[in-house]
């Protein structure tokens, strides 16, 4: 039953009093109804939580703040490359302690599947792991290729897993800078394995396996002539070949693909000083063979620490690293000139219509360019 009858305080003639009105700086109190105590309130702050909140919550291992740093570091923003940099300054004493392994495979390889099964396994033996891509992004709409999580559902909603697609939506550096800060984060909050997929094929295998400590090559029995061509390629880059689905009718030939291989593997160079590249079957499927392949990488991590190399190559990655960024950032100076943005149309069309020709119009451009600057 309504009671249709309006409180005394209602003013049908002045309806405008009724409206709630937020006043900035204005602390309210509000009753807490079962225990009679007052709980003060405050406007959200819009500007979202500072460096300082960032670094503590990061540290501490909070979801919400690493999310929140990733996406921070993601903006394309000027007026986030700052705070993003700062935040980084902060947390770099506390990153580099991870296990950092990358994972390559040719199309229906079963890359979702094998990295679901290969980080619960982690995750059962206690260990922290986060997942990130080095995703080369879909040119026309700018989004990640990747998608969402839905290929690792299980992971996903593993408490010691930690999932997140970064697409580099196409900006210069995207990739070399978004995905190693992305990576010195989460070592900072820390994750003790960070695995880096590659989603797109080229030269994501060259940019991955310059970020990572162990290089994984998933591949198939039975493949055709033409994907077996690609992996040619990369497979001078792997520090582990891993023939996947050897399970079923496929098992069998799944042990002779790895004899092949290890074959050639024979006659290559090994992609790490004093390791000697090894392929060995899994079937990701059925979580068989997961746990050798964790023992072949804590194998490649025990004797290249010994041996001095494990450390040379983080160092050799940094240089690289600041070398890539230096070339990114000359780009990005270059192109988001206002004088190029205002004459590189000009040039393109004079070069498209035959009236200079593409190295004249790259050298007016950049004195032009340089004329600006000075």
């Amino acid at each position: 039953m309504t009671n249709d009858k309006k409180p005394e305080w209602a003013d049908p003639e002045h309806p405008e009093k009724f409206s709630t009105v937020v006043r900035k700086g204005v602390e309210g109190v509000q009753t807490d109804e079962f225990f009679q105590k007052p709980v003060r309130f405050q406007k959200k702050n819009a500007s979202g939580p500072s460096v300082e909140e960032l670094f503590s919550g990061v540290l501490s291992g909070e979801r919400k703040s690493l999310a929140r740093a990733i996406t921070l570091i993601e903006s394309n923003a000027e007026h986030h490359f700052k705070q993003a940099q700062e935040l980084l300054h902060l947390l770099l004493p506390h990153s580099g302690k991870a296990l950092r392994i990358g994972i390559t495979g040719v199309p229906g390889a079963g890359k979702s599947t094998f990295i679901e099964a290969f980080g619960s396994y982690l995750c059962s033996l206690g260990m922290k792991v986060a997942v990130l891509a080095v995703d080369p992004s879909s040119k026309i709409s700018g989004g990640s290729i990747l998608g969402d999580k839905t290929r690792m559902e299980q992971l996903a909603r593993n408490p010691r897993a930690f999932i997140r697609p970064s697409p580099s939506s196409g900006k210069l550096g995207g990739v070399h800078r978004k995905t190693r800060e992305t990576m010195l984060i989460c070592e900072a909050a820390g994750f003790d394995v960070i695995l880096i997929e590659t989603v797109g094929v080229g030269q994501s295998e060259v940019i991955v396996r310059e970020m990572v400590d162990f290089f994984m090559l998933l591949v198939l029995t039975g493949a055709g002539d033409e994907l077996q061509g690609m992996k040619k390629g990369i497979m001078e880059l792997a520090d582990g070949i891993c023939i996947n689905k050897a399970d079923g009718d496929n098992k069998r030939n799944a042990e002779k693909t790895m004899k092949e291989y290890n074959q050639i593997l024979h006659f290559l160079q090994p992609a790490t000083k004093g390791w000697g590249t090894k392929a060995y079957t899994c079937s990701a499927l059925y979580e068989e063979g997961i746990k050798n392949v964790w023992n072949t990488v804590k194998d490649f991590e025990e004797t290249t620490k010994k041996s001095g190399v494990f450390a040379e190559r983080r160092r050799a990655q940094t240089k690289e690293w600041l070398r890539a960024m230096i070339i990114d950032q000359l780009q990005t100076d270059f192109f988001y000139h206002p004088v190029v943005k205002d004459l590189l149309p000009k040039f393109e069309n004079e070069a498209i219509a035959g009236s200079t020709t593409v190295t004249a119009a790259v050298a007016s451009l950049f004195e032009k360019y340089f004329e600006a600057k000075n």
